[in-house]
């Protein structure tokens, strides 16, 4: 299996967790009318001013998706 990368958005301000949650569900829909092979989505809440979104797919993937979603950043995912 080829690597796999975590894309990530950043949400920042007293809505973000609930953005971020709401960004998941977004991920999720794009994952199924894209078909993509993975379906790990998730969102993470750092503190009450601060949360992520993030996908994982792989590196075949990796540069169309992020071309057509633009995350913020990106890190490989164990």
């Amino acid at each position: 299996m080829s690597r796999q990368i975590k894309l990530i958005w950043d949400f920042r301000g007293p809505g973000a967790a609930k953005t971020a949650e709401h960004h998941e569900k977004h991920l999720k829909e794009y994952i199924a009318i894209e078909k993509l092979p993975l379906n790990i989505t998730g969102f993470t809440i750092i503190n009450d001013m601060y949360a992520t979104a993030w996908m994982v797919v792989t590196d075949d993937y990796m540069i169309p998706v992020r071309d057509a979603l633009k995350p913020h950043r990106g890190e490989v995912y164990q």
